[in-house]
């Protein structure tokens, strides 16, 4: 039995998957994605980049890098996990498949290496949301749990 405080508003579990929980999922999962690196100078990459040359790499840099290496790896794991080699792959193929859709009809551009890179980054973001969401969603399909078989 739930706790009151596992309770919303509505009486039902507020651990109960819903649209809002999938758009926090995806909103921290593009943070990461972007965060990372992105086409402007305003990522990681471009930080580094741009320190590299001037030789001004310091400490900072690698505590953000090992910061974001470890929002990389939950991430990864937490989608791998959820999806599988199978799962990821077919994800992929998916959003693929969308991006060749809306690219042949119009809706999006690809002109130039820089949206090629936002539509891959939002790709990779989207991914990675879904492979969070993965459990939830297979529990509102088929009313079973997934849960890790790891004996000690």
């Amino acid at each position: 039995m739930a706790n009151s405080h596992d309770k919303g508003r509505s009486g039902r579990s507020s651990r109960e998957f819903n649209f809002a929980g999938f758009m926090w999922r995806f909103i921290a999962s593009l943070a990461l994605v972007i965060a990372s690196y992105n086409p402007t100078q305003y990522s990681f990459w471009g930080w580094v980049y741009a320190a590299r040359g001037s030789e001004e790499l310091g400490p900072e840099h690698f505590v953000v890098g090992v910061t974001l290496l470890i929002g990389w790896v939950i991430l990864l794991a937490a989608t791998q996990r959820s999806l599988g080699f199978l799962g990821l792959l077919l994800g992929g193929a998916l959003l693929g498949g969308v991006v060749w859709l809306l690219v042949d009809i119009g809706w999006l551009n690809v002109n130039s290496m820089t949206e090629v890179t936002w539509i891959g980054l939002v790709c990779v973001s989207s991914l990675l949301a879904v492979g969070l969401s993965w459990s939830h969603v297979w529990r509102r399909l088929t009313g079973q749990f997934e849960v890790d078989d790891n004996d000690g």
